[in-house]
């Protein structure tokens, strides 16, 4: 099985965090600071 090809970003913004995807029923989640609440975020997978 190939393995998926790499993509670099470039993104401009105020803070970053590295955080653990954890399972949440049948779909994924990441807790971020209550101040980010209703803020524009971009998520990137790294691996």
């Amino acid at each position: 099985m190939e393995k998926d090809p790499q993509s670099k970003f470039e993104v401009y913004g105020r803070e970053m965090i590295e955080k653990d995807v954890k399972k949440s029923g049948n779909s994924g989640r990441i807790y971020l600071p209550p101040d980010w609440i209703g803020k524009k975020v971009k998520i990137i997978r790294i691996d």
